[in-house]
């Protein structure tokens, strides 16, 4: 007993009907007569009943085609589990809240490793677990905790958040400045559920000042471009900086305590990590030590007479 005769006594079984059969596996029907044959020599029982030209199945042979259904469907899985494991050693999934975040890593990730394909799924921080748990996405890049049981998160960077206004402004080339002075002001921010959103709402609360939302939505990318364009004023990670924007803007220290983001790389600790994985998540944690020294460099010079970029 072989696969391709399990394989063609399903198929007859399917159709009954040793032609039609024989047409789907592409073989000659003779052939297929003989494997029915020798598959019943050896089970040494009937698996259909002969009417002239036509063949039935009989109780025999439904009993053996549910075995041989299960058995050929666990090893198809088998067989579909192996491909996308080899796939999965070549490929990793990556979750995050702003594609912005991650571009430099992903660029320098590649020229590194061409080999391997990184697909990336821009995602809300309330869906990131989800994604973990399914499997859709091996890895998260998240600014605020992720709640799920058996997540494992490393920090990837903690950087300053900064003052964004835009040139001319009357906070511009300030030192550093304190939330109530931003009392009244447009604030250009994401909407409710990004992490710049959830810290903007605490430190405002904090600090008793009713903030006036003049803009917000769902591309946090697009917020360096608001603000200098003169729509208002925004917190902004450090890293922020380095955004290629139509304009000049200034950058202002926020004297208020825990004003910082933290971005951490989560996984599910409870699934099986793929080789890309591995190196991708060591991959990101060397360049983000790089990142958060630049960042914390320019946050010490925002620190100065205010600066302009």
């Amino acid at each position: 007993m072989d696969l391709p005769a399990l394989r063609c006594f399903q198929v007859v079984a399917r159709y009954e009907h040793i032609s039609r059969a024989a047409e789907e596996l592409r073989v000659a029907q003779p052939s297929v007569s003989r494997t029915i044959s020798r598959l019943e020599a050896e089970l040494g029982v009937r698996l259909f009943d002969r009417r002239g030209r036509r063949i039935h199945l009989n109780g025999h042979g439904a009993a053996f085609l549910r075995r041989v259904d299960r058995a050929l469907r666990e090893l198809d899985d088998g067989a579909s589990e192996l491909t996308d494991a080899a796939e999965r050693n070549r490929r990793v999934t990556l979750a995050a809240e702003t594609l912005l975040t991650v571009t430099g890593l992903l660029v320098r990730f590649r020229a590194a490793h061409p080999g391997i394909e990184v697909r990336l799924r821009q995602s809300a921080a309330d869906a990131m677990a989800r994604r973990l748990r399914t499997r859709e996405v091996d890895l998260c890049v998240a600014s605020q905790p992720l709640v799920g049981p058996g997540l494992v998160s490393e920090l990837l960077l903690r950087e300053a958040v900064l003052l964004a206004v835009p040139a001319g402004h009357r906070l511009a080339g300030r030192e550093a400045v304190l939330l109530s002075e931003l009392e009244g002001e447009p604030l250009v921010t994401p909407s409710r559920g990004h992490w710049q959103r959830v810290l903007a709402d605490r430190l405002f609360a904090r600090a008793g000042v009713e903030p006036v939302v003049a803009c917000e939505g769902d591309e946090p990318g697009a917020v360096v471009s608001l603000v200098a364009a003169g729509l208002g004023v925004a917190l902004l990670p450090a890293m922020a900086r380095a955004s290629e924007v139509r304009g000049p803007l200034s950058w202002v220290r926020i004297a208020e305590p825990d004003c910082h983001r933290e971005l951490r790389l989560v996984r599910d600790g409870g699934a099986p990590r793929s080789a890309a994985a591995r190196l991708f998540a060591a991959f990101a944690l060397d360049h983000f030590r790089t990142v958060g020294a630049t960042a914390t460099a320019t946050a010490e010079d925002a620190a100065g007479a205010g600066a302009t970029a």
